[in-house]
């Protein structure tokens, strides 16, 4: 779309998109269910993402409500000059034009991230996968009638119901301008992504999240901290792997407690060869599972020396999303907080906590394990580039 569109259209878009999404209510959740019923694989994080029940449409109706209440990121003025010829400079922020947001299972993302992209000015094409193409078609069909009643092109939202064959033939070869890509999904999506795109790519890379227990832990939060952290196995910001110090008092009650608990949630805990051996749990296969993002019910606990030795490990195996430090012992967090390589660290919190309603942002378009542009939960201010403004009265160089 050439022309940016008014922020109050905008915002008048996004809030009937909410009085929609509650009128539509029964028929969206009616049509999720069909896509739950039709849905034949074994991943069980894909199966928990594909829900859209009444809280997740709560959840559409107050992220679109939330958007329209925040200012508008466009053109707000990020640096200015005055330059000694007399030339006025600006530098503000700006729309990207046309933002591709390719995903699985989620449906909510048609409401959430689109609302995000479609506030900062943006055309939004939506590539969804077909477990949830029903779901999608629906909720894309709102955004429509969202945009007619208020004289705007149905352009402005467009879903691309293609294959993958298509998919690939469309980021190699695209028949229309696309400005940025935001993958949502797993390690497999985002490196085909990545390998066909010609436009830049925002990575919301694997969690594989770590948690690494000081000897100076309160044991308790410790336990209270792991077990939220594997709540929602299909979250990306779930705890896989923890690392407990070998000097931690009391160590091996701990860690009989901490299998204990998370057997009882149903949760398979394997140890590497110190902790499985003193444990009687099952070792890890080999050093690669501590690369794996599981998005199971499995969890991984190591020993380690020392804080330093925790965190060497963390930027060896994470996937640069999460960490977290449990510990009194507040030089020592800040050491391992400075240090640890993941866009969001911890102290005493859980990891559950990356994400951009919970982090002040309202919402989140995507969380980027990326350092360029911006890292972690990208929220509405993020989602913009910059333009510069040069006024003058006939300089020359």
């Amino acid at each position: 779309m050439n022309t940016l569109l008014p922020i109050e259209t905008r915002n008048a878009v996004l809030l009937t998109m909410a009085a929609l999404l509650d009128k539509e209510r029964e028929a969206i959740i009616s049509i999720n269910k069909k896509d739950l019923e039709a849905y034949k694989g074994d991943d069980i994080s894909m199966f928990d993402r594909l829900k859209a029940d009444n809280k997740k449409v709560d959840e559409m109706i107050a992220a679109a409500k939330h958007l329209a209440s925040q200012k508008d990121p466009v053109g707000l003025e990020r640096f200015s000059f005055k330059h000694d010829n007399g030339m006025q400079v600006y530098n503000k922020t700006a729309s990207f034009g046309t933002v591709l947001i390719i995903y699985e299972s989620r449906p909510d993302v048609t409401v959430e991230a689109a609302g995000i992209a479609f506030k900062s000015g943006n055309k939004i094409l939506l590539k969804g996968g077909k477990e949830s193409l029903n779901s999608n078609l629906k909720i894309v069909e709102l955004w429509h009638q969202a945009l007619l009643q208020h004289n705007t092109s149905k352009e402005w939202v467009e879903y691309l119901q293609f294959n993958r064959t298509e998919t690939q033939a469309f980021l190699e070869k695209p028949t229309q301008k696309v400005d940025l890509i935001v993958p949502r999904g797993g390690e497999r999506l985002i490196a085909f992504v990545k390998q066909h795109a010609n436009c830049p790519v925002i990575i919301s890379g694997r969690g594989n999240n770590f948690v690494y227990v000081h000897k100076e832990a309160d044991l308790e939060v410790a336990i209270d901290i792991i077990l939220n952290g594997k709540s929602k196995i299909s979250a990306c910001n779930a705890v896989d792997k923890v690392l407990i110090d070998e000097k931690l008092p009391n160590k091996e009650a701990f860690v009989n407690k901490l299998i204990s608990k998370l057997n009882a949630t149903k949760i398979e805990v394997l140890g590497d060869a110190i902790v499985s051996k003193n444990h009687k749990i099952k070792e890890i296969s080999s050093k690669e599972v501590w690369y794996e993002e599981f998005l199971d019910y499995k969890i991984v606990i190591g020993q380690i020396a020392s804080n330093e030795d925790a965190i060497a490990m963390i930027n060896k195996y994470a996937g640069g999303h999460s960490s977290a430090i449990i510990t009194k012992n507040i030089d020592t967090a800040k050491l391992f907080m400075q240090n640890v390589d993941t866009a969001v660290v911890y102290h005493n919190v859980s990891t559950r906590f990356t994400d951009g309603g919970q982090l002040g942002l309202g919402g989140e378009l995507a969380i980027s394990t990326d350092k360029l542009h911006q890292r972690g939960p990208i929220g509405l201010e993020h989602l913009v580039t910059n333009k510069w403004y040069v006024h003058g009265n006939g300089q020359t160089r």
